[in-house]
């Protein structure tokens, strides 16, 4: 499980070094792709091709499953982290993130995310009161 927020930089050739805690899993191979609300979300390879398989089982009929597959999948790249434990982001990627050099690079269980730091910043902020505001509705009996 990926947990954790970390602040790794961009180098100048649009590499990350992966959070030491994060290395291990991510050793055989990683999968970067857009992420809803502009942040990338990056999956070990053998997840992905898990979620690939339920995913294919989306009918061809529905539009709003034929869109999603295409943003989600059109725009995935593997890569094998270095001996360094890093990984290169590519430029469309790295456009559609607005990655600069700041990142927050966060742990949300099953896959992580991958965002310009003063994007995190301020969907945190946004989103405090409704997190505050919803735990009971969206997990009941969690607390």
């Amino acid at each position: 499980m990926f947990l954790g927020t970390h602040a790794p930089r961009l180098d100048d050739k649009g590499r990350l070094i992966l959070p030491a805690k994060f290395r291990d899993q991510l050793a055989t191979g990683v999968v970067l792709t857009k992420g809803q609300e502009r942040c990338l979300y990056a999956f070990p390879t053998r997840d992905f091709e898990e979620m690939h398989q339920r995913l294919r089982q989306a009918p061809l009929a529905s539009k709003q499953a034929r869109d999603y597959l295409r943003v989600f999948l059109s725009g995935a790249t593997d890569d094998l982290p270095d001996k360094q434990g890093r990984i290169t982001i590519p430029p469309p990627l790295r456009r559609y993130a607005g990655l600069e050099r700041d990142l927050a690079v966060i742990g949300a269980g099953s896959r992580i995310e991958i965002w310009d730091a003063g994007a995190w910043e301020a969907y945190l902020a946004e989103q405090e009161q409704a997190f505050a505001e919803t735990a009971e509705e969206v997990i009941p009996g969690l607390f």
